[in-house]
């Protein structure tokens, strides 16, 4: 176990001017604290936040880091106090002591919704302060690394939670190194016999090409040097974990891999990254297609390098990373290059009032792994589900990424497989929802093509427009997802806002009652509701009667209806249909002639098919326009449209409070097809079914499913579910078909 004042070296390395009080009272509470208490593997506890401690000073962290990496088990584990640890140590360091704590003590294994809520809490902490990561991701390495003292279940599901969430997020916030690290112990413990076998082969494999890979790193360092470029060449191998991966996903065998080994050459400047790649070129072929310039373009992880892959001496093919000092330096550390500051220490205040917390802060808020946190904490402001947002955090977390512009020249990076939707959603949700198209480098094209690294999108909007439901499976983005699914919850529930809106509308006219949004507030407490659109929701989807509603906002309001609903007849062509609504309706062949049809049209529901202002639906016969037409609702689900003349309405006879009166309102701007049943009795020979089929197309009819069933030696019936616009559309394409020589008999097919 280290001691004291070997912890107190380590720091001095990088930092000579240490705090050295403030890292000796750290460490002597924290030991006292813990004392004897000792972890799984028989080890003093102490020895683990010691540990924690010892990792951050490889990432050169200052000394009021390592002090929190020492407390950080205390609050938790211990007697402390956040009271007492701020008495000691400061109200800076008692906060990120108590932030890891909250963080830590929801048993991330037990449930998903658990585990979802821990990384809503880790996210939202690092936006207050990025060193509760670095002090977090510490603290899950050292677990890992002695996680074969735990239980067999316990190592598959830390190890699980590890691969799935901590790895990605230190990748993600430029902790390569680390992310390698968790990558690799966690691999060992999901995959054992994977583990074992691709290491030993990579072990035996290193061992054939130590001389080769000598040889070239030599040559390249005095080529480099030849030209005047003083450059470090370090040969690298792949880990185990980076090898299987890509032998499962595209389906290779080890000896096909041709990446395994890499050079990593780094110079002292950007200048010389360029220099020495032209240099290598003129020396070596490039591989097409093979080289990447990060440093224009940085990752969105900051990552900054230029990569390459050339025909090497040996003609095999070598691939290299040119970076300078500062970027490998982001490289490895990543997100903690941005807190380290040598000039002066944590918690000090600098010529503006500001603590050096802060200016870490600051300088965090700068990056681009920044960005990504913030857009992320956006999703959490949004209200989704835990399940919801981690799977689409993990989803964002595990992608490759392709970088594409906006039309003023805006960078936007994404993950690899987006499409334009994806961009839309990531410009700005009002973009996405209003998205209608959209044009990649000056074409327009399909909403579903894959974007490529370096194209320009330019997002075709319209304010009428709504986000489809169906694009949800199509996005790869987890804010587009989440952005998806809240606007179509969103017009779900204006859906049912509206009918219910109109159900209390005719409700309270019939009961002789003023009617309006602000009138019916003064029953929103009494119902429970916080907001009017909810109650109108809850009334359309059945869950909430309007006669409760009158009797919330009348307090002497008197009605019969809850205790005997019945279909009553009031007068001619007026039913009162008061099962859940007390609702009355005016069905269009009893209205008086003497009011007109506009009369008729005050009193029915409008409808222009299933993607209209109300939830509405059609069974299986169809219904086109031109059907008399009757709605039958269902709570929960909306309305379903049956022609008059359906026989399947016989089944609702006995329920007459759900028949709805409906009528047609059909945009003529914008038509659509409808939904019908034929059956068509044909001539049983070849060909007759290609002429029907062409009747139909002739006709401008669509066919979207079909069955045969054969009913005699000679014929053949047909049955067609077809999309017509009308019925006077429908019964000229029945007429064609009648006339058709294949054609004995064709009609409308009714259940």
């Amino acid at each position: 176990m280290m001691r004291q004042y070997e912890l107190v070296e380590r720091v001095q390395r990088y930092k000579p001017d240490v705090n050295e009080a403030l890292l000796n009272k750290a460490y002597v509470y924290a030991m006292n604290k813990h004392g004897g208490q000792t972890r799984a593997s028989g080890d003093p506890y102490f020895s683990h936040p010691l540990e924690v401690a010892a990792i951050l000073t490889d990432m050169n962290m200052d000394e009021s880091t390592i002090a929190v990496a020492l407390l950080h088990d205390t609050i938790e584990d211990t007697s402390a106090t956040r009271v007492e640890i701020e008495e000691m140590f400061g109200e800076d360091t008692a906060r990120l002591v108590e932030g890891l704590t909250k963080i830590g003590r929801l048993d991330l294994m037990s449930k998903k919704a658990a585990q979802a809520e821990n990384l809503r809490k880790l996210l939202l902490a690092i936006s207050d302060d990025v060193r509760v990561l670095l002090v977090k991701l510490a603290d899950r390495l050292h677990n890992m690394r002695t996680l074969d003292h735990m239980r067999p279940d316990k190592r598959l599901r830390i190890a699980e939670e590890t691969m799935d969430i901590y790895a990605p997020l230190a990748g993600r916030m430029g902790m390569q190194d680390m992310r390698e690290e968790l990558e690799s112990l966690a691999f060992q413990h999901i995959n054992p016999d994977g583990y074992s076998t691709v290491g030993q082969r990579l072990t035996q494999l290193a061992e054939f090409n130590k001389e080769t890979l000598a040889e070239i790193s030599s040559t390249l360092k005095n080529l480099l040097a030849d030209n005047g470029i003083h450059a470090s060449v370090k040969s690298r191998q792949k880990k185990a974990w980076s090898v299987f991966r890509k032998m499962e996903a595209k389906g290779l065998s080890f000896e096909q891999l041709s990446d395994i080994f890499g050079f990593r050459i780094i110079v002292e400047n950007e200048d010389d990254c360029y220099r020495a790649l032209g240099i290598v070129h003129r020396k070596w072929k490039m591989v097409p297609g093979r080289f990447k310039d990060y440093i224009s373009t940085p990752k969105s992880n900051d990552y900054r390098s230029l990569h390459t892959t050339i025909v090497g001496p040996s003609k095999q093919r070598v691939e290299l990373q040119i970076r300078s000092v500062a970027m490998n330096e982001v490289a490895e550390f990543g997100v903690a290059t941005h807190a380290i500051y040598k000039d002066q220490p944590l918690g000090a205040e600098n010529a503006k009032g500001e603590t050096q917390s802060k200016k870490e802060l600051s300088a965090f808020k700068d990056t681009n792994s920044y960005s990504w946190l913030r857009h992320t904490i956006e999703a959490l402001s949004e209200g989704d589900n835990p399940e919801e947002f981690l799977e689409n955090t993990k989803l964002e977390l595990f992608h490759d990424q392709v970088f594409c512009f906006t039309p003023k020249g805006r960078l936007i990076a994404l993950p690899r497989g987006a499409i334009p939707v994806d961009f839309a959603y990531a410009v700005h949700t009002d973009v996405g929802n209003s998205c209608v198209g959209a044009k990649i480098n000056g074409r327009i094209m399909p909403l579903v093509t894959q974007l490529q690294s370096g194209d320009e999108v330019d997002i075709i909007r319209s304010a009428a427009a709504a986000p489809p439901a169906a694009w949800e499976s199509i996005v790869v983005t987890g804010k587009a997802r989440s952005a998806i699914r809240r606007a179509t919850r969103m017009a779900v529930r204006k859906q049912y806002a509206g009918l219910g809106n109109r159900i209390l509308d005719r409700s309270f006219e019939r009961a002789a009652k003023p009617y309006s949004r602000e009138i019916i507030k003064d029953g929103l407490e009494a119902l429970g509701f916080s907001e009017v659109d909810d109650l109108l929701a809850a009334v359309g989807r059945g869950e909430l009667s309007s006669t409760k509603v009158l009797k919330a906002v009348f307090r002497d309001f008197q009605s019969d209806d809850d205790a005997a609903p019945n279909a009553e007849l009031l007068g001619e062509g007026w039913f009162n249909l008061s099962d859940a609504n007390g609702m009355m309706f005016k069905f269009p062949e009893a209205a008086d002639p003497e009011e007109g049809d506009n009369a008729s049209k005050d009193r029915t529901l409008a409808i222009r098919g299933a993607a209209g202002d109300l939830p509405v639906s059609f069974t299986a016969e169809g219904a086109v326009p031109g059907d008399r037409i009757i709605g039958i609702a269902t709570p929960g689900k909306g309305i379903t449209i049956f022609p008059i003349q359906s026989s399947a309405l016989a089944a609702y006879d006995d329920q007459p409070e759900r028949w709805i009166d409906v009528r047609w309102d059909i945009d003529q701007t914008n038509r659509k097809r409808f939904p019908v049943q034929t059956a068509v009795t044909a001539i049983n020979a070849p060909g007759s079914l290609a002429e029907i089929s062409k009747v139909i197309a002739d006709n401008d009819a669509n066919i979207h499913t079909m069955s045969m069933a054969r009913t005699a030696p000679d014929f053949t019936e047909m049955l067609f579910d077809l999309e017509v616009w009308d019925v006077k559309h429908l019964n000229r394409l029945l007429s064609q078909l009648r006339a058709s020589p294949a054609v004995s008999t064709a009609e409308r097919r009714h259940s």
